[in-house]
């Protein structure tokens, strides 16, 4: 029977059938980072229990981590005690800690690609919503909660129901200024941010297949935008070279007993799904968010929608997004004024992301009025950055260079935008005080958002 690439996994994961949909899932990896992991294995000892496979578990400090040039964990004092927790029961636990200052430092969904953590075929959970951001390697990866985090430290496993699946296929050559931000905002906008509720995505089709595996991450990320349980890209050749030589990776013979099992990982080409659909690229433009939804998006030369454009079950929404972002109906988007610019997350912080945002900015300077900060995703990001020079293109056009973490995209560590400034954000998420109180978002890839650093205004990319 033809069989798709999550579910293959997932039936390779289950160690008991609960019934009525429900299994108990191993879990191949996981990872904890400091606003819960600390308290999480806290919790643990507490109850008398020890983490079942301390080999299996990484802990990676990101969220409450100032991104402050010249940072220290003491710099955000919130952060330091959440990171002395996560440190100390770490140490105890004998779990793997890519503490601040070393190498492996980063946010974590770059951290666990980046290092092998995370391996095609794999099953891994973290108490993030956006794990399913490492799907683009070929994985089963998912968000938990809490006390989930607690019984799978305590187990590896986890009682979970399996979801449906939802393959979106991106037909045709990527058109100019798109990139994978852009399609995935597009796919949002186009199916609405509960098309994946009770879904694994797959993402597949000749324009991604042509992708690099760090756009598959940015694709796979977006997957909870859209309600989704995880998202996934079948590993190829591409993926395989990715992974060659990451830290964590197998070596050798194993390495080639590895290939040989991941080869058979992608779903059949007969598989079913239980919603499949098509997007032509030759319809895409770079696209820029105008609500507080991610499924408010529109073509960057769009407009926000009329009230007799849009449903009348939605016109209470609509109104209410647009008060909140100070936008009128009908409004071009196109030159309207920002006042930040966040290029960062792990969404859009990785080497790729960071150069296409260096490529617009061509020894041009931020306009006056903007602050713009770059967020490279991990310490391993920044060196090879820096090592290419990406850095001293971003400060002489004005930009902050700052350290790794998650800063603006969730403001859990000090570090919001103003009330009432308008930021383009190569983040995830858009909601009502997102990036801080009165703060108003608009989603975009990084091209999309050097280009308006640069000009002042939400601008079409393809102009520079």
């Amino acid at each position: 029977m033809a069989t798709t690439m999550f579910d293959r996994i997932w039936d390779s994961r289950v160690v008991a059938d609960l019934g009525e949909g429900w299994s108990l899932l191993y879990l191949d990896r996981l990872l904890v980072h400091d606003l819960s992991g600390g308290r999480a294995m806290r919790e643990l000892a507490e109850k008398g229990r020890r983490v079942a496979e301390p080999g299996k578990v990484f802990a990676v400090p990101d969220h409450a981590l100032s991104s402050a040039p010249g940072r220290t964990e003491h710099t955000y004092p919130q952060g330091a005690k959440l990171l002395a927790s996560l440190r100390e029961r770490a140490a105890y636990e004998g779990v793997r800690i890519f503490d601040i200052g070393t190498p492996g430092n980063g946010i974590v969904h770059v951290v666990a690609p980046e290092q092998g953590i995370v391996l095609p075929g794999l099953t891994l959970a973290c108490g993030d919503s956006h794990t399913c951001t490492n799907g683009g390697v070929g994985a089963v990866a998912f968000g938990i909660g809490s006390s989930e985090l607690v019984h799978a430290l305590a187990t590896q496993t986890l009682p979970q129901r399996r979801p449906g699946t939802f393959r979106i296929r991106y037909e045709g050559v990527r058109p100019a200024g798109v990139t994978a931000k852009d399609m995935i905002l597009a796919a949002i906008g186009r199916f609405g941010a509960a098309a994946g509720t009770g879904m694994a995505m797959e993402y597949a089709g000749s324009a991604v297949r042509a992708m690099s595996v760090e756009e598959r991450l940015t694709l796979c990320n977006l997957s909870i935008e859209m309600g989704a349980k995880t998202g996934m890209v079948a590993p190829d050749d591409t993926t395989f070279q990715y992974l060659a030589g990451r830290p964590f990776a197998p070596k050798g013979a194993l390495w080639d007993a590895a290939l040989a099992d991941w080869r058979k990982v992608p779903s059949d080409p007969e598989a079913r799904f239980t919603r499949d659909e098509v997007i032509d690229m030759a319809e895409l433009a770079p696209q820029i968010t105008w609500g507080t939804s991610p499924e408010m998006v529109s073509d960057v030369t769009g407009h926000v929608p009329l009230m007799e454009e849009t449903a009348p079950s939605r016109r209470a929404g609509l109104e209410a997004a647009l008060r909140y972002m100070g936008l009128e109906p009908g409004q071009k988007l196109a030159g309207t004024r920002v006042d930040w610019v966040f290029i960062g997350s792990c969404t859009n912080s990785r080497l790729s992301d960071l150069r296409a945002a260096a490529e617009v900015i061509k020894g041009r300077r931020k306009a006056e009025h903007v602050t713009a900060w770059v967020v490279p995703g991990s310490e391993m990001v920044k060196a090879e950055a820096e090592a290419e020079g990406l850095h001293h293109r971003f400060t002489e056009a004005g930009f902050e260079w700052r350290e790794p973490g998650c800063a603006l995209c969730v403001a859990a560590n000090g570090e919001t935008v103003p009330d009432g400034a308008r930021c383009v954000s190569t983040s995830n998420r858009n909601f009502v005080g997102r990036q801080g109180t009165g703060a108003r978002t608009h989603l975009a890839s990084p091209a999309t958002a050097a280009a308006a650093a640069l000009a002042g205004a939400i601008v079409d990319v393809r102009s520079y």
